[in-house]
């Protein structure tokens, strides 16, 4: 199974460096580790290179997620996730957020060395963006976060989640509906860093460490991005 997510993953990674669609961009990086070469996944037009799976396969791309004037705006229903390349273990990862003004706060997360099988909630690290939880850390569909540490939990046999575990955040810096939040994710070997808004609010260990894809999560609330990028530390 392992080598097949592998050689899954290089065949996707092949397709999308011969199709030319990864818009790479240098930029500086003031998150400790974080060096150039940053790819923007998300280029503010539409989404070329991105793929989708959804609960519901019945529900187009479209239905759930669209771009306008810079913004990706994601329904949140049903349940889903974007995805894409480049596979990667260690890197850096900047995404802007904001749940839309005189909307209620509701779900979504970035999603992170995704595993096969490629499904509507992956086996993958979240950083969860939860209203009142953003910044916490999971491992979903059994993915390991090692048990013991400061403020880790484990939920098991979850309905859709399959077996959890995770590291909640140290303090919440979600800034209110209708303004932007910036995250900023350091992933190096077992560890995961996470700030919001420019505080640290997450720094949990023993991650597994298997490469994979990242995405962004369509759950339960309309939410908008407009800023998805990846710096490769591997």
């Amino acid at each position: 199974m392992r080598n097949c997510m592998i050689n899954e993953m290089k065949r996707i990674w092949s397709i999308w460096m011969g199709g030319g669609l990864l818009l790479l961009g240098v930029a500086s990086c003031s998150t400790p580790g974080g060096r150039t070469g940053t790819i923007e996944l998300f280029n503010g037009k539409d989404l070329a290179g991105w793929q989708y799976v959804l609960a519901e396969p019945g529900v187009t791309m479209g239905q759930v997620w669209s771009v306008q004037d810079g913004v990706l705006t994601c329904q949140g229903k049903p349940l889903g996730a974007l995805y894409r390349g480049p596979v990667v273990a260690n890197f850096r990862m900047v995404v802007e957020y904001r749940w839309p003004a005189g909307s209620e706060p509701g779900n979504s997360g970035i999603f992170s060395r995704i595993s096969e099988p490629l499904k509507a909630l992956p086996c993958a690290i979240e950083v969860q963006l939860k209203h009142g939880s953003a910044g916490d850390v999971l491992g979903l569909q059994g993915k390991p976060v090692a048990a013991g540490q400061a403020r880790s939990f484990e939920v098991k046999n979850h309905a859709v989640a399959g077996n959890i575990a995770g590291v909640q955040k140290m303090l919440d810096a979600e800034n209110a509906p209708g303004e932007w939040n910036r995250v900023e994710i350091l992933a190096q070997g077992g560890r995961y860093q996470v700030w919001i808004n420019g505080k640290k609010v997450n720094d949990a260990e023993g991650v597994d460490l298997a490469p994979g894809l990242v995405g962004i999560q369509s759950e339960g609330g309309v939410v908008q991005f407009r800023r998805v990028a990846l710096t490769p530390l591997d």
